[in-house]
């Protein structure tokens, strides 16, 4: 290829891998497809930054959205784990105030309820907490819960915001605030590189920053420039970011743990090989059951399904190919655990087949928020990267 010219050749082999990807010229895609001890292969296509020089590789952090969510619960788990938290526990307790939709006051909210989107919660109030500001006085406003089904009462409705709580719990239980508490609990027993909001990673990621852009051209998030950012949340009315002297517990939202972490394919393949051991040497028997679930099934009235994209879900695991649902983007009807994730133009997917001992990782990049489904409630575009030999 290189007789042809580098930009020539990448963009053969952008149309070779995937040939959805010729529709947009800065569309990037990562896939890996693996076992439980080894790689069984990868691709990549695209560019990695926005001036469009540096091609994507499987060791480049992206943000992939909310996979975040399967990796916070591997935290909550390990913790549960060592008896610092209890999935039942009222998470009231943890926090040192009271935690409760003003529509069912006697009603407590767990761990369990809040992994399994089940907790009432809601995101109509926004799950975005600035750091001048805190989960308690998010919680505080009318919208940010259901008004109509009580928490613990089996209605499934999927909400970030359950997100910024659960990370607040771990800080509180633990004393420590949640990027560094993930770090410890988290990435570095599973021997990978990842962090939420850039908090903790190198100046060496920020150089391989993956920058999302939207299928307008838009670029929403990561033209990092080699940089890390100076706040790893929002910052607060006054522009400013003060980090120092902050007490755990308080916000845990200011990290994103919906959906802030920054990952590269290669390290969710790794992952997924530890979901295919069934977590063996990183979690118990039990609590790798409790993860996967499913907690919540749908029965046809119990819950918010999305066109059929959640029919089955454990503490933010995901089960696909349900019978009657439109949750299989594969087509074959296998039953897989893992989670999607979809921001900023990225849709993300870590799925793992444990009865048939293969995984698959991916990522693309520049996908619009119309973009049409295929034969399920997936982006034709994930279905053609899936497919690809």
């Amino acid at each position: 290829m290189a007789s042809i010219g580098k930009a020539a050749a990448l963009a053969m082999l952008m149309l070779l891998i995937y040939p959805v990807s010729g529709e947009v010229p800065y569309r990037g895609a990562a896939r890996i497809i693996f076992t439980k001890n080894r790689i069984l292969g990868s691709k990549v296509s695209g560019m990695a930054d926005a001036a469009q020089t540096r091609p994507i590789r499987l060791d480049d952090r992206v943000r992939v959205a909310s996979i975040s969510k399967l990796y916070v619960a591997l935290g909550v788990m390990r913790l549960v784990d060592r008896g610092v938290l209890s999935l039942d526990q009222d998470v009231s307790a943890y926090l040192g105030w009271p935690v409760r939709n003003s529509h069912f006051p006697d009603q407590p909210i767990t761990l369990r309820l809040l992994l399994s989107h089940q907790s009432s919660v809601s995101d109509m109030a926004d799950y975005i907490i600035p750091v001048d500001q805190t989960l308690r006085a998010k919680l505080a406003e009318p919208k940010a819960w259901d008004a109509q089904h009580a928490p613990g009462s089996g209605w499934f409705h999927y909400a970030n915001l359950n997100f910024p709580i659960i990370a607040s719990v771990m800080e509180a239980a633990t004393g420590t605030r949640f990027d560094a508490l993930m770090q410890r609990v988290v990435m570095k027993p599973l021997r990978i590189k990842g962090c939420f909001n850039w908090s903790g990673c190198a100046d060496s990621d920020a150089a391989r920053a993956i920058t999302l852009i939207r299928a307008t051209g838009e670029v929403v998030r990561d033209d990092l420039k080699s940089k890390l950012p100076t706040c790893p949340g929002v910052p607060g009315k006054d522009g400013t970011c003060i980090m120092a002297g902050y007490p755990p517990g308080q916000n845990g939202g200011i990290f994103s743990p919906q959906g802030g972490l920054r990952i590269s394919a290669r390290d969710l393949a790794r992952t997924g090989q530890m979901l295919l051991r069934k977590g063996r040497g990183f979690l118990s028997r039990s609590a790798f059951a409790e993860l996967v679930g499913p907690q919540w099934r749908f029965d046809g009235v119990n819950g918010a399904t999305e066109s059929g994209f959640f029919c089955a879900y454990g503490l933010a695991v995901q089960t696909l190919a349900n019978t009657g649902c439109k949750d299989d983007p594969f087509g074959d009807g296998r039953k897989r655990i893992g989670h999607a994730g979809e921001a900023y133009g990225l849709r993300s997917g870590l799925w793992v087949d444990i009865e048939g001992k293969q995984g698959i990782a991916w990522f693309v990049t520049a996908v619009a928020d119309d973009a049409p489904h295929g034969r399920s409630s997936f982006t034709a575009i994930e279905e053609a990267l899936i497919s690809e030999r």
